[in-house]
């Protein structure tokens, strides 16, 4: 089964066109609240979207997940409402899954858990190394249905100079294995359209393949909106975009299983001939 897709829109044409093409989720972003401090000055998307994006993106999303990344867990402030009634808003609009970003305690996780209370499925947005510090605490936590890890984030957290850093660095891999053994599913970062990004979108999809990663967001540059605004070259990047995505997991499938079952036969194996050991006395 291929990565699930997701690609971040609060435009209904372009919601719709990704959702035909093979996108799995359409990404409504209403996270803001400090993210223009911490990632000043940084060309990365921002999107602030509303609840009355989540409402206009539920009426022409008819196969694929719609997926909402709420703001870290706050107060109300005479500026924003509180965490519980913006979750509370974002499931009534039609939300099918919630993401919480930049969470540092368990608190905060088991707090955003609580007021989502099985009404959506759950993703945590990993992207702080304070909250990497505690995971082992925050994977003890009923209701987590997933886990996503922010790369650029977690990179600016740890001063890297690029947001692949903690992809080579064993961050990312250390990470994966917990959830693995947690049974969570789970992905990272974000991808390009095949054939191009600084780092290959390809090798980034064989990571995900390598690590046993379930899903990944399209990039920006995948098809930027900003700058391409005609529907029939917009949903021709889709369509050949996701295409190409699709061929390659294909490509990719047979040696990833081949390793998935060599991995299982050696489970086995060793299970077999550790029961037939005596103990020791």
């Amino acid at each position: 089964m291929g990565l699930k897709l997701m690609y971040i829109t609060n435009d209904p044409e372009v919601a719709k066109i990704a959702e035909v093409s093979g996108v799995d989720r359409i990404f409504v972003d209403m996270e803001y609240i400090g993210k223009a401090d911490r990632q000043g000055g940084m060309d990365t998307v921002q999107s602030h979207h509303t609840i009355e994006d989540i409402q206009v993106i539920r009426k022409v999303v008819q196969k694929a997940d719609l997926f909402v990344r709420v703001n870290p867990i706050h107060d109300a402030t005479v500026e924003y409402s509180s965490s519980a009634e913006e979750i509370e808003k974002s499931i009534q609009a039609g939300a099918d899954i919630l993401m919480l970003p930049y969470f540092k305690t368990v608190k905060e996780v088991q707090r955003f858990i609580e007021l989502v209370d099985g009404r959506a499925k759950t993703s945590l947005l990993l992207e702080t190394p304070e909250a990497v510090e505690v995971i082992d605490d925050i994977l003890k936590i009923k209701g987590i249905d997933e886990i996503h890890i922010g790369l650029n984030d977690l990179s600016l957290g740890y001063g890297m100079k690029f947001m692949f850093e903690p992809l080579v660095d064993g961050t990312v891999e250390k990470l994966c294995l917990k959830f693995k053994l947690s049974g969570i599913p789970y992905g990272f970062g974000g991808i390009a359209a095949l054939g191009t990004g600084t780092l290959p979108a390809e090798n980034i999809l064989i990571e995900h393949y390598r690590m046993g990663s379930t899903c990944v967001i399209l990039s920006r540059s995948f098809c930027n909106t900003s700058k391409i605004t005609n529907l029939d070259e917009i949903q021709n990047i889709f369509n050949e975009g996701v295409k190409a995505i699709r061929e390659k997991e294909q490509e990719v499938e047979p040696i990833v299983q081949y390793f998935r079952e060599n991995e299982q036969l050696v489970r086995e194996k060793v299970k077999l001939i550790s029961d037939r050991i005596s103990y020791r006395e």
